[in-house]
């Protein structure tokens, strides 16, 4: 065999090169054999990462299939709770369109229970005069309500107060124990009210200030609004209680 001349690195190299061998020979002599291994174990970490990372991917599409699954099953239920929303609002308004009838119905009925009360007091007028230690002398109609009004010095009384006072719901003349004449205002309802109590007192002082003449305010229904209680307690304004037959009908 021919002798190898090696003088410098580069020869080295080049011998390496020619003798491929000769280079694992060497490279087992100046590695430890941990490097040595670096590379196949670098590989099968790599490889071995890969396969963890695809089966974490094979997990995370499972979940998505999974949660793909239970957005359609939410879609689902949002949908039927949007249909029985929309039941809800149909039903909201056919309330409401029932809660309008019922008020407009006791709109209605409002004018003819209380033309009712006015007949059952009017019948029960000589009663009622007679709580006021009075005697019943007659009922004034609406015309001679008027002629009063027409007599009168109305000044500094708004025409809305006079036409509400020709419009009082009874206006009795009765005469005292004495004999003297006298006028009581009436004002009715189911329930007595402040509005009542406040319109009969006006009208007995406008029946005063037109005749000269005492007039006693009254209140008449089947109950009472306890706001009115005090009132009726100092005598401010006198209190006739219907009977509950006396509203029935027949």
């Amino acid at each position: 065999m021919q002798a190898l001349e090696i003088a410098t690195v580069e020869d080295l190299v080049r011998v390496l090169d020619e003798h491929p061998q000769w280079l694992e020979a060497l490279r087992s002599r100046l590695l430890t054999r941990e490097l040595l291994e670096l590379p196949q174990r670098f590989a099968e970490f790599a490889a071995a990462t890969d396969r963890r990372f695809a089966e974490i991917d094979g997990r995370f599409a499972e979940i998505d299939g999974r949660l793909a699954e239970h957005d359609g099953r939410f879609a689902e239920i949002d949908g039927r709770f949007d249909r029985i929303e929309g039941r809800l609002a149909e039903h909201d308004r056919r309330f409401d369109s029932l809660d309008r009838q019922i008020a407009q119905i006791r709109t209605d009925i409002g004018p003819l229970k209380a033309a009712h009360a006015r007949n059952a007091a009017m019948d029960e007028a000589h009663l009622l005069a007679e709580d006021q230690g009075l005697s019943l002398a007659g009922i004034l109609d609406r015309r001679e309500l008027h002629a009063l009004v027409q007599r009168a010095d109305t000044g500094g009384i708004s025409r809305r107060e006079l036409r509400s006072f020709q419009a009082a719901d009874m206006v009795l003349r009765a005469t005292d124990a004495a004999g003297t004449e006298c006028y009581v205002a009436v004002e009715v309802s189911y329930t007595a009210n402040g509005r009542d109590t406040e319109r009969a007192r006006r009208n007995a002082g406008f029946l005063t200030r037109f005749t000269g003449q005492r007039a006693i305010a009254v209140v008449a229904g089947l109950r009472i609004d306890d706001r009115i209680r005090p009132a009726v307690d100092s005598g401010e304004v006198g209190w006739f209680e219907l009977a509950p037959e006396l509203l029935e009908v027949d």
